[in-house]
């Protein structure tokens, strides 16, 4: 059976906390449409990543900045569909405020907006794709995460839905979970497990804060 000694916990947002993938999907096939880009080619590689760095990426013709802002701000405020997986509020609760970070690809509005709607705990350090220079896969959301959250990368538990975020966790240094929500087990090779369900997920937290306060198995 899997197991994690840890001192911190850190969750992407989408497709770990929250199921947001319909929402997101409906904006980025209404972006494709209005480009003339290849819909389907485009959602291969939706997810776990910056708008604008997929947009640099997929369109390079277009001002990607521009376009992320804006893209950003329709998919950020919109709700419709969006909601809390099953055990995130519970496991959050259950976590004290230094021993966990969400640190997602999308931008501020969209986390907050997120986070509000599905009335999860709120995190004490919160990174975004507004706080740092390099997106995911680059190493750098979880290190600013862990740094913030004052921990060594290598007592961080990183749980994450996307192959960039698992790259990006797997390169600062830390233990990589895989929730299989939107893609499937055998898209993680260098995830050090993966699972279907947050509810799979068992937590014991030893009081006190000392090192490795907090062990981490799966359900078999």
């Amino acid at each position: 059976m899997p197991r994690w000694t840890c001192d911190a916990l850190l969750f992407d947002l989408d497709g770990v906390l929250v199921d947001s993938s319909a929402c997101i999907e409906r904006h980025w096939r209404r972006w494709a449409v209005r480009h003339g880009l290849d819909v389907e080619a485009l959602l291969a590689h939706l997810h776990g990543r910056r708008m604008v760095d997929l947009i640099r990426d997929c369109a390079p013709h277009l001002d990607a900045a521009a376009e992320a802002t804006r893209l950003a701000f329709e998919e950020g405020t919109d709700t419709e569909g969006v909601r809390a997986f099953e055990g995130a509020a519970e496991m959050l609760r259950s976590l004290p405020p230094d021993a966990w970070a969400v640190v997602t690809s999308g931008n501020r509005i969209t986390a907050t907006t997120r986070l509000r709607h599905t009335g999860l705990p709120w995190p004490k350090v919160l990174v975004t794709a507004d706080d740092v220079r390099r997106g995911k896969p680059d190493p750098e959301p979880y290190l600013t995460a862990a740094a913030r959250l004052g921990v060594a990368p290598e007592r961080c538990l990183v749980l994450e839905d996307a192959p960039a975020g698992i790259d990006a966790a797997k390169a600062a240094g830390m233990s990589a979970l895989a929730l299989t929500t939107t893609h499937p087990p055998g898209a993680f090779p260098h995830a050090d497990a993966h699972t279907a369900r947050l509810t799979d997920i068992r937590m014991r937290l030893l009081p006190g804060g000392a090192p490795g306060r907090l062990t981490i198995t799966l359900e078999s």
